[in-house]
């Protein structure tokens, strides 16, 4: 038919705009649909695995083949020599752990985007290189990585959660940028070798209009955390090999903990989040950073170390030159490592504003027992209060009102979810700070900041080799694990960026309902602690990680890691030991 054809006829009804939940769920679909036919799990297997309270410690492996489990139990290096000696190929190690991933993401909700088809691709011209040369691509050869689903990666959508940004290039149409603009730190990962494999859920307790409200694996009543939680959950079910998250007030560090697994959140200036998306873009006092997780302190070292070794600074001026440096590193094995000459750890049990939950108490106490037998020199860690940064820290990172987190709900009409409610007027946005507000909130951090290096330096008086404390531990957050709705404080990794200190998260132990019990003598510090410590409950937490985080000087990444993982091993012949008399008494 004509245009003529078409005089006098009615005008075309213009389409109807979808509703939010319709691009939701269209949005959910689409992801499905990227999963192998082969690889797709029953409406049954799946309804099974979301009764489970638990899903670590086997229920993922037996959906899998038995060279599937294999390939993903191994660590970051333990794949690299596999694929070195020629014993496993890239294309076999992407493959293990895109369809563990695509198990993970079906049983728990946790992708929001699916890049299958484009790692396969890139781990057969790794394979092909490696035929070729007789040698890996880089430090990351073929190894699978998961992003929190702020980095842009060719081919894949970035919506951070908001349902508004599907389909365009940050909440924007029409850029040209749309699935073809990369972050810098991508493009570092490929030249080394890296294959990114998906991106996971991201916001507040990891509850998102996308893809709803993600789950611990250790306890399906309690949050993975947030807002890396999907990077979490991944890690702690073994759907990638290491993963990269962000963190401004312990969005890398809490889900770390309370997902059982590695983390390191470092110095801001140290990894790149050169054309990363993220809300608050403007705000570079107290940046956001990329933060590393993993299942081992080695794993989040080669990533670093790999990182620094692109010379990011080159592509990005917020990168401080400042390559990895193996001096900076602590050898406990260095002949002249006597307990006069050991470094020493400072030790926060709690900050004097709240009391950690009876299981965090228990795996500091295990730290401090573990480091005491293996004769290092821990000193009472008493600083600035972490009054001080609760004052500051959230000005800062919401000083803005959050009017960008506000206006992209508004692109799809999708309301906030409850957990951020908070940071709204009951209509609107709150109202910005004004500049002289910002500039005296930002001279606080600043003489708060003086403050704590007054007082870490002046801890070389206390110390057997004169010599500052190196590191301190200290809990992550009061609790192991969240309830939902009953998390009060977040002091302990707020502090740590306010002061740019980088940490490292040691999971510990785990809840035991019938030992973690609240001491009936509890006296609280404060009005905060009673409400903390009133909502705590051994038998909701039962199964949930405890750890700890190790805490560095600022810019200093190779020394928190390397003591990080003297850590890990006084815990390890701390636990061999108790193991051993608990079977002499049997």
């Amino acid at each position: 038919m004509d245009y003529d054809d078409c005089l006098g006829c009615p005008p075309a009804e213009p389409e109807a705009k979808k509703s939010w939940q319709e691009i939701a769920a269209e949005k959910r679909q689409a992801d499905l649909a990227k999963i192998p036919l082969e690889w797709v799990l029953s409406p049954s297997v799946v309804a099974e695995a979301r009764k489970q309270q638990k899903l670590v410690d086997g229920f993922v492996d037996g959906l899998l083949d038995e060279e599937t489990c294999y390939i993903t139990a191994l660590d970051a290096p333990d794949l690299l020599q596999q694929m070195r000696s020629g014993s496993k190929t890239a294309v076999q190690v992407v493959t293990a752990f895109c369809k563990r991933a695509a198990a993970i993401h079906q049983i728990t909700r946790n992708m929001l985007e699916i890049g299958f088809e484009a790692a396969f691709e890139r781990a057969t011209e790794l394979d092909s290189f490696f035929q070729a040369n007789k040698r890996l691509v880089g430090p990351l050869h073929g190894i699978p990585l998961t992003l929190k689903d702020q980095f842009h990666i060719k081919g894949l959508e970035t919506s951070m959660a908001f349902v508004g940004w599907i389909g365009t290039f940050e909440g924007k149409r029409g850029t040209g940028k749309e699935k073809i603009f990369e972050s810098e730190i991508i493009k570092e990962f490929r030249a080394l070798g890296a294959v990114p494999i998906g991106k996971v859920g991201t916001s507040a307790e990891t509850s998102n209009n996308i893809l709803g409200y993600l789950w611990s694996p250790h306890n399906q009543s309690l949050s993975s955390g947030g807002s890396s939680g999907g990077e979490a959950v991944m890690q702690a079910l073994r759907g990638s090999a290491f993963g990269i998250g962000t963190d401004i007030g312990g969005s890398v560090s809490m889900p770390a903990a309370f997902n059982g697994i590695f983390s390191l959140k470092p110095s801001s200036g140290r990894i790149s989040m050169k054309d990363v998306a993220n809300t608050g873009p403007g705000q570079l006092i107290m940046p956001t950073v990329a933060g590393i997780m993993g299942v081992s302190v080695t794993t989040l070292q080669l990533v670093l170390r790999s990182l620094l070794s692109t010379e990011p600074w080159l592509q990005d001026p917020y990168v401080i030159p400042l390559p990895w440096r193996e001096a900076e590193e602590y050898n406990p094995n260095s002949g002249d490592a006597t307990n006069e000459t050991k470094p020493s750890f400072g030790f926060m049990d709690n900050d004097g504003v709240v009391t950690p939950h009876p299981p965090v108490q228990r795996g500091l106490r295990m730290v401090r027992d573990a480091l005491n037998e293996a004769g290092f020199n821990l000193l009472d860690w008493n600083p600035p209060s972490n009054r001080e940064s609760e004052a500051i820290h959230g000005v800062i990172a919401r000083g803005d009102g959050c009017l960008d987190v506000w206006d992209a709900l508004q692109l799809s009409g999708e309301p906030e979810v409850h957990e951020i409610e908070g940071l709204f007027e009951p209509h609107g946005p709150r109202m910005p700070l004004s500049l002289p507000d910002y500039q005296d909130v930002v001279v606080r951090m600043r003489d708060y900041r003086n403050k704590y290096q007054t007082y870490w330096m002046s801890t070389a008086e206390k110390t057997t080799d004169g010599q500052p404390v190196e590191v301190f531990i200290s809990p992550v957050t009061p609790s192991a694990g969240l309830l939902p709705d009953k998390f009060f404080y977040a002091e302990y990794t707020n502090s740590t960026n306010v002061l740019d200190f980088p940490t490292v998260v040691i999971p510990v132990t785990t809840v035991d309902k019938d030992i973690d019990k609240v001491d009936p003598c509890f006296k609280p510090l404060s009005d905060i602690d009673k409400i903390n410590m009133d909502a705590y409950d051994p038998s909701a937490y039962h199964g949930a990680p405890a750890a700890v985080q190790v805490v560095g000087r600022r810019l200093g990444e190779e020394k928190l890691l390397s003591m990080a993982q003297i850590v890990v091993d006084a815990l390890k012949r701390y636990k061999t030991r108790r193991q051993g008399k608990c079977r002499l008494h049997s």
